[in-house]
């Protein structure tokens, strides 16, 4: 039985490396790699946590089409439990071409498919209540479970005596802010990246930024910060930052969904919230060490034996 639920979105990668500039109208440009991955962050988190060693199923929806049998069938051969995700018979599956520059940093091109219709009536109850941890995975993408939906099911989940957690996801839009408040006096944890964080609360500040959450119900905000690391603040009144740690660097993509599947892992194993950061910056670094959202992702004993000698930026 699962340990963590991870719902949210669901998306076939197709990675392009290197790609440090694009090509003009009828240009070609080649490139030296060209790889199908799993993507999204529920597939991505959900995958980093079942290589640490954490039982997870993952909960989205697909197209009836090629895409979506190849997410499938490379999430069940993982070890997830795929049983929660869903098939629309007529929109597409998600896809995002991603080109990956030769510093490791990389641009986005995304089609939003079948996670826009995936709906409260798609839930397997049967799936989540047996986990320890609903995460939601991707909020601001699924513009048919945002908002009020999403509040509905981390409120079922609380009641069902989960704990819930949040991730948010898209191209910052006016009105975030707005869309997500009636999910977050549900949620015990949230997880969104400064960037992201910043839009949602008209806020700059770290501090200020985690202090618009925590008056909103959350019980306790991380930060993925990119290059300065991350930042937790709780209602209880606890506050870490901690930097990056030092790796070769190839590719960025899904570093801060394995940051996220890191975090999990810690509150799974009822670790201290300053442990738990710490033990998601390792899985975001060591992500980055592997071209893909989730192939540098390291067993439980790997990240803790990278952690016994890293040294931090």
């Amino acid at each position: 039985m699962a340990q963590v639920a991870c719902l949210g979105i669901l998306v076939a990668d197709l990675m392009c490396r290197p790609v440090d500039e694009y090509p003009g109208p009828g240009e070609l440009v080649l490139v030296d790699e060209m790889s199908l991955h799993t993507g999204g962050c529920a597939a991505n988190t959900g995958v980093g946590l079942v290589k640490i060693g954490i039982d997870t199923a993952v909960l989205g929806k697909v197209g009836n089409d090629g895409m979506g049998d190849f997410v499938r069938t490379k999430l069940a051969a993982t070890g997830i439990d795929t049983r929660g995700i869903a098939v629309d018979p007529v929109v597409n599956t998600s896809g995002t071409s991603v080109a990956v520059m030769s510093d490791g940093e990389r641009s986005f091109i995304h089609y939003v498919g079948a996670n826009a219709t995936y709906k409260v009536s798609d839930v397997r109850w049967d799936i989540i209540e047996g986990a320890k941890i609903l995460h939601v995975a991707g909020h601001f993408l699924m513009p048919g479970f945002d908002g009020e939906p999403c509040a509905q099911v981390m409120k079922e989940a609380k009641s069902r005596g989960l704990v819930t957690t949040l991730d948010t996801a898209g191209a910052p839009q006016p009105g975030w802010g707005e869309l997500v408040t009636p999910v977050l006096p549900h949620v015990d944890y949230a997880l969104p990246s400064e960037n992201e964080a910043r839009v949602i609360t008209g806020q700059t500040d770290v501090s200020k930024i985690a202090d618009w959450f925590l008056e909103r119900g959350v019980k306790v905000v991380g930060l993925k910060r990119g290059s300065l690391g991350s930042y937790l603040k709780s209602a209880q009144g606890q506050e870490y930052s901690k930097p990056i740690f030092k790796v070769d660097a190839i590719d960025t993509t899904g570093s801060g969904d394995a940051f996220v599947a890191g975090f999990l892992t810690g509150l799974v194993m009822g670790w201290s919230l300053e442990k738990t950061l710490t033990f998601g910056n390792a899985t975001g670094a060591l992500c980055a060490t592997a071209v893909g959202a989730t192939a540098g992702v390291k067993s439980l004993a790997q990240t803790q034996a990278f952690l016994a000698t890293a040294q931090t930026v």
